[in-house]
């Protein structure tokens, strides 16, 4: 059994953008995200929802994938081809049977998803989280990052790789900060979820999604892993290797490990 996290207020009220072309599904959304002290604005169909996203800079945006006219994906695909919009966290919302769109949009670079029906509250409560990740540089690891090739500012929340910027999500860059605070320790996926985002809670597909997109940003090979590597039947491992040297034994690629990890 699961549990959401406990509710916390992000440091100061965040900009929403909620994109739904059900009213009612609008209204209670936006309704809920204001009484938890952020500011809304709300659109009911692609378009203008990527007019408001370029007039207003919101914080997060909530994005429905079934919309009229540019849908959600299409809205999501033209965020993420702009450098200056790449790390907007998103958070999907999707109807149950739509399992293929929501591994597409997290392919794209959502951040999550909240299946229909959803409760606000725990939709609140998620963006709230991700919220106070995007925002919030870590207690206990502000100092900057560096591993070969890679560098990081967690404080400024910039990484680079050979001097040239990555283009992040919120949830790729915590990922990858993570693992190099600790290079050669294993960490399942439950354990990525919890530790890197702080939840106990959500689909573990996730974390293997989000795996794959930050393996295609800093690996020179995406399909033959050499820094963050699979270790099968248990999870992940970022693992700095020596140029030309063999991924290490019990590591690897192609298909699904036992336990899901790829």
């Amino acid at each position: 059994m699961t549990h959401s996290p406990a509710p916390a207020e992000p440091p100061e009220p965040a900009r929403v953008l909620v994109v739904d072309d059900d009213p009612t599904v609008g209204e209670v959304v936006a309704g809920y995200l204001t009484r938890a002290g952020h500011l809304v604005d709300r659109a009911e169909d692609g378009q203008h929802g990527l007019d408001l996203a370029e007039r207003h800079r919101p914080d997060l945006l909530v994005l429905d994938l079934m919309l009229p006219g540019l849908d959600g994906l299409e809205v999501l695909r033209r965020l993420r081809a702009r450098p200056d919009r790449a790390d907007l966290p998103v958070v999907l919302l999707t109807a149950k049977g739509d399992e293929a769109d929501r591994i597409l949009g997290l392919e794209l670079g959502a951040d999550d998803y909240v299946t229909k029906p959803f409760s606000p509250r725990e939709l609140v409560l998620r963006v709230q989280s991700i919220l106070r990740r995007a925002r919030t540089a870590p207690a206990d690891g502000a100092a900057p990052l560096h591993s070969g090739d890679l560098a990081l500012d967690p404080r400024a929340r910039r990484a680079h790789r050979v001097g040239r910027e990555l283009a992040l999500t919120s949830r790729e860059f915590d990922l990858l900060a993570f693992l190099l605070r600790y290079p050669g320790t294993v960490f399942s996926r439950q354990e990525l979820m919890q530790r890197v985002w702080g939840w106990d809670f959500g689909d573990l597909s996730t974390v293997t999604v989000h795996v794959r997109r930050l393996r295609e940003k800093i690996e020179d090979d995406p399909g033959a892993p050499r820094l963050i590597t699979t270790v099968w039947g248990v999870g992940y491992r970022y693992d700095p290797a020596a140029p030309g040297a063999d991924p290490a034994p019990g590591t690897g690629t192609a298909g699904a490990a036992p336990g899901g990890a790829a």
